[in-house]
């Protein structure tokens, strides 16, 4: 749809729609009332839930007027008449539905389920648009009408506050993305991948090579946010835009996720940077695989660990004591139940084992500084600088130079440390081959874009680190999830602690040959319990 176009968005200039039956000054000065409706109230304003008669009235009036596109009148029944009025007009207005029929269901309470039918027209096109939603009524604070409790998902379920409807020439010509074998990605056939579609459209659609149709969308108050196609009244003609994606590994990355709360998973090729899959399972369906900024846990410790060696610290087969507890400027560090203290551990073992407090102890070792971290991820790994172009919208990490007790916090994935699954992903990858190759989901020939260039590590390094990550994967915490995994494979486990949660996040990376991928789950344990399947039936995809 054509951004800068006249549309009336929730909270914004009150619209004012005439109806079939006259609505005077009185009615009109009713509806501005504290409460939203019209009317002067009573002496004595009733109170307590509405009943079911009050339900029934108040609904059917709301039904009748908006059926008739008295947007105003239909706004006077509701406890917002400003922000309802004006999205019920912008309904007849700007998505130009007509033709409504509104079916009640049965009442459960004082909530009303309800379906529309109705008619899109716009440019000589016309579409019949069907969907349900359901409304509540409440009692009026000030006058005690039985009132509906105004929410934008009256009009339509897929609205939020600030979002309008529209109908006309789509903004963007629509495109058929496929993945890297050619298989047509949708978002019926892989549910997490619809907001992304959706911005792959908005970006890519003209340089795709379609032609845009006409359809009703959900225009949002975020301006940067692709809108979401309701209702096609015309096709347009498709342009192909490939992407990175496998098929393969974005079914099973969709299953995954599928089995726990409010995960995400990415996972990249090292060899080339191309993105095979990215799934998200969220209540607020955002894309926190690339956009997330949480903080990862012990899977930092991968780049901490290669900032130790680079720095002439230990080796992989040097000194790493493991005590109970390390102090660091007047905060004690602990490591997770029912690991051993060792004195005598070596760096691979407190990584296999995630011993935090070595790494406290460490990163108090010189030539190291508050700012040694911040360089191994920006110089080496390629993260924290912002200047990632993946093809969508994505967050590149976060490692800040840190004093006080953050410094070693921030090595061992806490304190200010931010990540998400794809800067994950990527570390590991980085890993893997040596190289940092920025992951992308679409390939910069399209656009011309220049893709983010960091060092790399030394090959004695990577091959460290690497080693350490095998060792991990077959001997230490994440030898559970990678249990009959084939080929060359490594991991990292992390659990970090947020601040008001009982359970902290589970966060797991790994690697098995040319594949990698990291996943988290905010809230879902250690790294093994949830994160770590998650990896896993992603690496275990791609045979």
């Amino acid at each position: 749809m054509r951004k800068g176009g006249k549309a009336a968005v929730v909270g914004g200039v009150f619209a004012l729609m005439v109806g079939g039956a006259a609505y005077g000054v009185h009615d009109f000065v009713s509806a501005m009332s504290g409460d939203g409706g019209g009317g002067t109230g009573a002496s004595v304003p009733k109170s307590g839930p509405p009943d079911r008669d009050e339900v029934a009235e108040t609904t059917g009036k709301f039904f009748a007027a908006w059926e008739k596109g008295q947007a105003t009148r239909a706004a006077s029944y509701t406890d917002n008449a400003q922000d309802a009025g004006a999205l019920l007009a912008a309904y007849g207005d700007e998505a130009h539905i007509g033709d409504v029929r509104i079916t009640p269901g049965t009442a459960t309470g004082t909530t009303v389920p309800f379906t529309v039918k109705a008619t899109v027209t716009h440019a000589g096109e016309s579409a019949p648009l069907t969907y349900r939603s359901e409304l509540t009524v409440v009692r009026g604070r000030t006058t005690g009408r039985a009132l509906v409790d105004w929410e934008p998902s009256v009009v339509h379920p897929e609205l939020r506050d600030g979002d309008t409807l529209v109908t006309g020439e789509s903004a963007q010509p629509p495109v058929e993305a496929v993945g890297r074998e050619g298989t047509v990605l949708t978002k019926e056939e892989y549910p997490s991948l619809g907001p992304i579609l959706d911005t792959l459209r908005e970006k890519y659609g003209e340089k795709a090579g379609g032609t845009p149709g006409v359809e009703l969308v959900v225009r949002h108050a975020d301006e940067t946010a692709a809108d979401t196609p309701l209702l096609t009244l015309a096709k347009g003609r498709p342009g192909k835009l490939r992407t990175t994606l496998s098929a393969g590994v974005q079914a099973a990355a969709e299953k995954a996720v599928k089995r726990f709360a409010e995960s995400s998973v990415v996972a990249v090729k090292p060899s080339t940077g191309e993105v095979l899959a990215v799934a998200n399972h969220r209540r607020d369906g955002f894309n926190a695989a690339f956009q997330g900024r949480v903080a990862p846990g012990s899977t930092m410790k991968i780049i901490t660990a290669a900032m130790l060696i680079d720095n002439g610290v230990t080796t992989m087969n040097g000194p790493a004591p493991c005590p109970p507890t390390a102090t660091w400027q007047s905060q004690t560090f602990k490591n997770l139940t029912g690991l051993r203290p060792n004195e005598g551990a070596t760096l691979a073992h407190s990584f296999l084992h995630s011993c935090n407090t070595a790494f406290v102890k460490l990163v108090d070792e010189e030539p190291l500084t508050d700012a040694s971290l911040t360089r191994e991820a920006q110089e080496r790994f390629g993260i924290g600088r912002d200047d990632w172009k993946t093809g969508i919208v994505s967050f590149d990490g976060s490692v800040p130079a840190s004093g006080g007790p953050d410094r070693a916090a921030n090595a061992l994935g806490q304190g200010q440390v931010q990540m998400n699954p794809l800067n994950m992903a990527s570390v590991t990858a980085t890993v893997v081959t040596g190289a940092f190759r920025q992951p992308y989901l679409v390939s910069p020939e399209l656009d011309g874009r220049r893709l983010a260039r960091a060092e790399g590590l030394s090959a004695s390094t990577a091959a460290q680190v690497k080693q350490m990550m095998r060792l991990t994967a077959t001997q230490g915490t994440a030898a559970e999830a990678m249990a009959g995994l084939g080929g060359d494979i490594g991991a990292k486990t992390g659990s970090a602690e947020v601040d008001g949660n009982d359970t902290a996040d589970s966060w797991f990376t790994g690697f098995r040959n040319d594949v990698a991928a990291a996943a988290m789950a905010q809230q879902g344990g250690r790294g093994g319990d949830a994160a770590g399947p998650i990896v896993a039936a992603v690496l275990r995809a791609d045979s």
